[in-house]
């Protein structure tokens, strides 16, 4: 029986380095096994953006009747949008023991730690505010006003941090992503994980 996979939530504030990170272990993965979790909503894709890769797109009608089946862990409604995680896309890949990164922030969090306990929070922190305002500004994509709402509303939620399990420092982005593996495979080697993976060696080891 193949192991089950693993939910992590992953959190960090606007310039943190969350989506490098988690693009980045992905990319080293040879395994297939780790994925990003791909949400849902009822926005036009934008140029470039696949259905099923970058979002599930679907029409208001659709989704709310996904709301209705109970089938989202979290969802919410952005200006004339909504958004939505599905748990039932989820639990499929979980099942195939497959490892999955749900990238939302300290709200949808709760929500979903309610419904999965066993889901193991990550948060992202910058090495401080000063270098965290660098990245900003060095996106070159935001104006000065939208960079200073970015650092209050970082500030807001880095003071959840301690909601997580792991906490990881991104000053030097090497050093981070391998803090970020050990996590990943720190829990792969769990006695239930590993008994799921082995269970007929660990069966004929411990025969009579």
């Amino acid at each position: 029986m193949a192991a089950l996979g693993t939910l992590y939530i992953v959190s960090a504030p606007s310039g943190a380095g969350k989506s490098s990170l988690i693009s980045a272990l992905i990319e080293k993965n040879t395994q297939n096994n780790l994925q990003v979790s791909v949400s849902h909503t009822t926005r036009a894709p934008r140029t470039g953006e696949e259905n099923g890769i970058h979002y599930h797109f679907v029409n208001v009608d659709a989704f709310k009747a996904l709301i209705d089946d109970n089938v989202f862990f979290e969802w919410a409604q952005v200006f004339d949008n909504y958004y939505g995680t599905s748990r039932t896309v989820i639990e499929e890949q979980l099942a195939k023991g497959i490892d999955v990164f749900l990238d939302i922030d300290w709200q949808g969090a709760r929500q979903v730690k309610e419904l999965m306990p066993q889901a193991k929070g990550i948060f992202i922190m910058p090495p401080s505010r000063t270098e965290l305002e660098r990245r900003l500004v060095g996106r070159g994509t935001d104006s000065e006003e939208v960079i200073n709402s970015r650092m209050q509303q970082a500030v807001s939620e880095m003071s959840h941090f301690d909601e997580y399990d792991y906490l990881i420092i991104n000053d030097d982005f090497e050093q981070a992503l391998s803090d970020f593996s050990a996590i990943i495979e720190c829990n792969r080697l769990y006695t239930n994980q590993q008994l799921l993976k082995h269970s007929d060696m660990l069966k004929d080891l411990l025969a009579p």
